[in-house]
């Protein structure tokens, strides 16, 4: 296996990927793009930091590649949709940061509220100036903190300790929890017109893209501080500096730009009341390291095999969880196949339905593996479990999931719900006490069939003979039965028999099959 390292990690990481057995380490840093699409063709994993650039090109260009580690928690560096599409694994480090990032956050704030940066320049050039450099306390002051999350929170609790007025928006949170930190959960203006400070801790989205721009900073108190060291782009630059010249806003802390490094020419960087710093937040010695072994630990244990964790395009599933779920994985896959090949017309939408013990888990690779499997049929090896999702949504499949943990026939029991152009059709599958796959139910009918290998789907009226007569036909053909199973409707109704064959069908066969008297339909299979 090789690995190319293309920005700058600490030694300590390194150590432990080149620790790996048949393994190489190349760490070649300032590559141009075209040399990175050009020397990325010969390697299974890459890790980057911030400056290497993984466009949609460089994926593109990746025969071997398995999986991106970011040493750091932004993904804006690489395209995620090129990479999921290409079903290439993307790994972060989302938790090392935190701590450094939260309090060069707070030091920003500091900085700005009691002018230490301009004070030292002062200082430096041998003056004594002390009327010019007046501060302001945090004490009693209001934060918003938009984005509550790891950083957020840590912000806050720092916030907090100094006596300030904790406000967050952050949509995903609950108001219990918030309140159970001591921070007042807010609506997104109301944050914007009560804040005496306002520092963002959210990632850069298409949401949040100038989440404070012109119409958002009219919004807010005359003297209100910002804080970013974030993402650049979260708040608009511009806006910012006509703000600050316009007397609206007393001063900001910026240590992430829109682009960077930001031009000679950007204003931000002339202004005395605005602290900048060049994207520094996680440049602590600590954080460097936590980074790099965090981010080589994650590749290492992915290319052994030993499960996936902070995969921003796949569940995180250590290896424990990966035994657990293993056997549902397979189910899965081995259910959407046999849909997949069931159904007639275009695919319109899948709803899949977890029942029992299973729903008590996240069911997120389970729903991976059916698309995988529905989609297998059709797009051959092109598609896979990391892919599968974004491929379906790509052609306008609808995909709805849902669970219940009600008792049920079944411990576990999964049901897909097919929705084509031309028909509906539902299929459940649980595991055998063996924990092998079985398709217990199709659309209503109960059948214990085994989905594997060739498989004969057949519809028919419930009368003497058929089973005979198609053992017959099969038998002529030399094509054994392996198992066979049926279920009806009512005595004299309609009945479906699922049967594994040793041997694929030849056309002139499925032929005679279809035509043989109380035959209503026949499917081949092929699992």
């Amino acid at each position: 296996m090789k690995i190319l390292v293309s920005d700058p990690l600490s030694e300590e990481g390194l150590r432990l990927l080149r620790e790996m057995p048949g393994c190489q380490v190349d760490v070649v840093t300032d590559l141009k793009p075209d040399q990175l699409k050009e020397r990325i063709k010969d390697y299974e994993a890459l890790i980057v930091r911030s400056a290497t650039k993984v466009t949609r090109d460089v994926i593109q260009q990746a025969a071997r590649l398995k999986v991106i580690g970011r040493a750091g928690v932004g993904l804006d560096n690489v395209d995620l949709e090129a990479a999921t599409q290409k079903g290439v694994i993307l790994m972060n480090t989302p938790e090392c940061n935190t701590i450094s990032t939260a309090e060069h956050t707070m030091s920003m704030i500091l900085a700005l509220s009691r002018n230490i940066a301009q004070a030292n320049a002062s200082m430096k050039k041998g003056e004594w100036k002390r009327s010019k450099f007046m501060g302001v306390e945090l004490y009693n002051k209001s934060l918003g903190i938009v984005g509550l999350g790891r950083i957020g929170t840590e912000v806050a609790k720092r916030a907090l300790s100094f006596g300030m007025k904790v406000l967050a928006y952050d949509p995903f949170l609950s108001r219990q929890v918030a309140e159970s930190l001591g921070v007042e959960i807010v609506e997104l203006r109301e944050l914007f017109e009560r804040s005496d400070y306002i520092t963002v801790h959210t990632p850069l989205t298409t949401e949040t893209k100038y989440i404070i721009s012109s119409k958002e900073l009219a919004l807010m108190k005359k003297g209100v501080r910002i804080v970013n060291c974030a993402r650049g782009g979260i708040v608009d630059e511009k806006a910012l500096v006509a703000a600050i010249k316009e007397g609206k806003v007393a001063g900001a802390a910026i240590d992430v730009f829109e682009k960077e490094p930001p031009d000679a020419e950007n204003e931000l960087l002339k202004i005395e009341s605005v602290v900048t710093t060049c994207h520094l937040g996680a440049s602590t010695e600590e954080a460097q390291v936590n980074v790099a072994i965090e981010v080589a630990e994650c590749v290492r244990d992915f290319l052994l095999g030993k499960g996936i964790r902070n995969a921003a395009n796949y569940p995180c599933l250590e290896a424990e969880v990966c035994r657990v779920m293993e056997p549902f994985i397979n189910l899965c896959e081995r259910l959407g196949s046999f849909s997949s090949q069931l159904v007639d017309g275009r695919f319109q939408e899948l709803g899949i339905t977890y029942s029992g013990e299973l729903a008590k888990n996240d069911v997120t690779p389970l729903t991976m593996a059916v698309v995988k499997g529905i989609l297998s049929p059709i797009l051959k090896e092109t598609v896979n479990f990391i892919n599968a999702v974004s491929l379906a949504k790509e052609r306008g499949i609808g995909i709805k999931e849902a669970k219940s943990t009600k008792e049920a026939e079944f411990v576990n029991l999964i049901e897909l719900t097919v929705k084509t152009d031309l028909e509906t059709r539902k299929i459940c599958g649980t595991l055998s006490a063996n924990k092998q796959p079985r398709v217990v139910k199709i659309d209503g009918y109960y059948v214990e069939a085994i989905p594997f290998g060739d498989m004969l789907l057949i519809q028919n009226l419930d009368k003497p003979g058929i089973i005979g007569n198609l053992g017959t036909l099969l038998g002529k053909h030399d094509i054994n039965i392996a198992a066979m199973t049926f279920g009806r409707e009512k005595i004299g109704g309609k009945t479906i028999s699922v049967l594994n064959i040793d041997s694929p069908l030849p056309p002139e066969l499925i032929d005679q099959i279809r035509k043989t008297e109380n035959i209503l339909s026949a499917k081949v299979l092929k699992i």
